[in-house]
């Protein structure tokens, strides 16, 4: 496929031409063939490590809070552990890598993920537990940010390809460390210390990977934004100079921004409750572990191909409203069967609540088609997604305490589906044929 096909320019940029701007050159020329190669294979292997350590923790989460004796309250904290580890540690990333090299933040990143899942086997106590799961995903943090940055770094005439070969990665760590995580923990004695700690192994064959990219410097150097000097946005084409001697808007005084960034929090707070509880609620429905595991597993797979039609086929639409109103209706349909009829129809739900999450593709592709500018671009991004992150925080702790206090899931399943109302309605109004810098 095309690595960047006219159809994933911007509508803005479309109207308002403007000349191409080309990455400068490296200091040292083209980074080798070999690097190159090293790169691919490390951007593969650290893709494959993104989500394990929270999908296999959902397989296994009735096990984990019967063993350290955590409450539903608890449990929902430990479900709302990622968002709030994206939202806090996230944000250091780009100065990290400004400072020590994408390379090697990456790299740290991974050593991190590695001594997470290495130590939570080990924990006696929910506290422990707590703060093993945060190091790993203080890893997974900074990591999540700087792929792209890594992709446009090695392969700036490339990037289409290799985005796509890293999220078609992340999808499949997902759906594996959901599907197999279960079976592996029965195969391994029934321990579940077993069943998350295996996951290491796939941890440290990233960081071996990457070790010997620690001190390459090849590529172009960062901006402040933590993104190549002069590199256009994701899913954009060269933008347009921001005219001088004018200071631009503050993003959060954009409606624009605002309706993108409550998208962005709400799809995410489906996902981490569906990643989080959703085994839990096959389970108590009357489901096997593992097919609960695999239940979970086809809804993280949906993601591999509709990560690529989904954006092609906003870029192609003034208005991406219809898009979320589709997506939030396959979510209103799924949670409905999971109230009325959870294990008859299960892999029908499972299906549906995973075309439902594709609405996160869907939300950085509006990111990249509400700026004219790749800086107008970065700032909508960092704001877009720290705020949606925070929002994301008391989804999944909420589902827990309303699981516990009711008990049962007829109440947090109304939650969940009475979510997807203000997310299709904030999503309408972020799909507007509109850029922030319109609304200066």
């Amino acid at each position: 496929m095309p690595d960047e096909p006219k159809t994933l320019e911007p509508a803005a940029a479309r109207r308002t031409p403007a000349p191409e701007q080309s990455l400068p050159a490296p200091a040292n020329g083209r980074p080798a063939r070999w690097t190159l190669g090293l790169v691919s294979v490390g951007l593969v292997l650290a893709a494959l490590n993104l989500r394990p350590a929270i999908t296999s923790l959902g397989a296994l989460l009735e096990e984990v809070s019967a063993t350290l004796h955590m409450s539903g309250t608890v449990a929902g904290v430990l479900t709302s552990v990622p968002p709030l580890c994206f939202a806090v540690f996230g944000i250091t990333a780009p100065r990290l890598a400004r400072r020590f090299g994408p390379a090697a933040v990456v790299c740290a990143g991974m050593a991190a993920i590695l001594a997470g899942l290495l130590l939570r086997p080990f924990a006696t106590g929910t506290a422990g537990f707590l703060a093993a799961s945060a190091l790993a995903l203080m890893g997974i943090a900074v990591s999540n940010i700087l792929m792209p940055v890594i992709v446009k770094r090695y392969f700036p005439d490339r990037v289409g390809s290799m985005t796509g070969l890293y999220s078609m990665a992340l999808a499949l760590g997902t759906s594996l460390a959901a599907a197999l995580t279960v079976p592996m923990t029965d195969a391994l004695g029934g321990d579940w210390r077993l069943g998350l700690g295996v996951w290491a192994v796939l941890a440290a064959l990233a960081v071996l990977s990457w070790l010997p990219l620690v001190k390459d410097r090849n590529g172009p150097a960062l901006t402040e934004q933590g993104v190549p000097a002069q590199a256009p946005a994701p899913g954009a084409t060269a933008p347009a100079a921001a005219p001088t001697g004018t200071a631009p808007r503050p993003v959060y005084r954009s409606r624009t921004a605002w309706a993108l960034a409550c998208f962005f929090g709400l799809q995410a707070t489906g996902a981490y409750i569906t990643m989080g509880w959703m085994p839990q609620i096959f389970r108590d429905a009357g489901v096997p572990a593992s097919t609960a595991g695999v239940l979970l597993a086809v809804t993280m797979v949906m993601g591999v191909p509709l990560a690529f039609v989904i954006p092609r086929l906003a870029t192609r639409m003034r208005h991406q409203g219809p898009i979320v109103v589709a997506l939030g209706t396959c979510g209103l349909a799924g949670y409905t069967g999971l109230l009325l009829a959870p294990a008859g129809g299960a892999w029908v739900w499972a299906v549906l609540l995973g075309v439902s999450n594709c609405a996160f593709p869907l939300a950085l592709t509006m990111i990249g088609m509400r700026s004219r500018t790749g800086a107008g671009v970065v700032r909508l991004s960092a704001f877009a997604q720290s705020v949606g992150y925070l929002i994301s925080i008391p989804g999944p702790l909420l589902v827990g305490v309303l699981y516990q206090h009711s008990g049962g899931w007829g109440v947090p399943i109304a939650l969940m589906a009475g979510l997807m109302i203000p997310q299709m309605i904030v999503g309408t109004l972020a799909g507007r044929d509109r850029t922030i810098e319109d609304e200066s």
